[in-house]
């Protein structure tokens, strides 16, 4: 039987969701002894690059990691952690040290007792589409990708030594560039953890990476405004109503129609942050007949009003 349906990639498109938006990238100079404490930063995936030297990475209800060059260390949560020059060292807060700014976005952080030296690149980036942050909630608490002499891991050493370079002299257009190199490091991190650990077979992702649920969430992904059934988008991947759905419901965690309403909030959510449409308008967009219907739904899945949303 022929095959009559086009190729998709919905494990690529998840990623092509991945546009980050930078939060904050930072140059720290340290040497030893020294120890920064981050703050929670709800919303944001964080990473740290160590340029030269090496220090731990502590974070609670787990073990300290220690970082060296040629590491990349992504923590997709935003939770509070530490980096210190000694394992268990003495720590200050982040906001307590006297930072250069370079630009808005950008600052030079120099610390420490005099002793050996540390230089990180570290960052942190907010990802704003659904896709993105439903991603991200399944993600460990730290990805680390370590240097390999595997040909395929020649981009990270690459990828670090161009950022670092840039880091150092940041020259005209120099932000941009670590901008989007953080881009690549964080979706190729995925990526890596995606391709050796186990989790990544199962639930959602392991659904995206199913030939017709994968599919089926794609459509989704793609036009969650158009108006959907069971049967559409069982047809859609050329099954039958039942058969999809026992997949979908056993792939996912829920049915298709449960799936395509609460992706609809999530990118309702975002539509409301991002443009701040009417109430009316944006129930119709989702294919809402009345604004009331839309606004119980939105609360159900959302655990917030939508008029509390806008007016945020």
């Amino acid at each position: 039987m022929t095959d009559l349906m086009p190729p998709v990639d919905p494990l690529g498109e998840a990623l092509h969701f991945l546009r980050m938006t930078g939060t904050f990238y930072c140059r720290s100079e340290m040497s030893a002894p020294w120890g920064l404490a981050l703050p929670v930063m709800e919303g944001s995936l964080m990473f740290h690059v160590v340029t030269s030297g090496q220090c731990w990475l502590e974070v609670d209800d787990g073990e300290p990691t220690l970082l060296q060059p040629g590491m990349f260390a992504l923590l997709p949560h935003g939770k509070g952690h530490r980096l210190t020059s000694e394992r268990g060292g003495a720590t200050r807060r982040l906001e307590e040290l006297p930072e250069e700014l370079v630009s808005e976005r950008y600052s030079i952080l120099r610390h420490g007792g005099g002793g050996a030296p540390t230089t990180l690149i570290c960052g942190a980036v907010r990802l704003d589409h659904p896709a993105a942050r439903h991603l991200v909630s399944l993600l460990p608490a730290i990805i680390r990708v370590e240097p390999s002499d595997s040909p395929r891991m020649d981009w990270l050493q690459s990828t670090l030594r161009f950022m670092a370079q840039e880091a150092k002299e940041l020259r005209p257009g120099g932000e941009t560039v670590i901008t989007r190199l953080a881009d690549v490091l964080v979706v190729q991190a995925l990526r890596e953890w995606m391709a050796q650990d186990a989790a990544a077979k199962t639930g959602w992702l392991g659904a995206l990476q199913d030939r017709e649920v994968g599919r089926a969430l794609t459509l989704i992904h793609r036009e969650p405004t158009r108006a959907w059934t069971v049967a559409t988008l069982a047809s859609e991947v050329a099954m039958s109503r039942s058969a999809f759905s026992a997949r979908f419901t056993r792939l996912v965690g829920e049915p298709p129609m449960h799936y395509l309403a609460r992706w609809r909030m999530a990118v309702a959510h975002t539509t409301l942050k991002e443009e701040r449409p009417g109430l009316a308008e944006l129930a119709a967009r989702m294919g809402y007949q009345s604004e009331a219907a839309f606004s119980r739904a939105f609360k159900r899945f959302m655990g917030i009003s939508p008029g509390a949303v806008r007016r945020a």
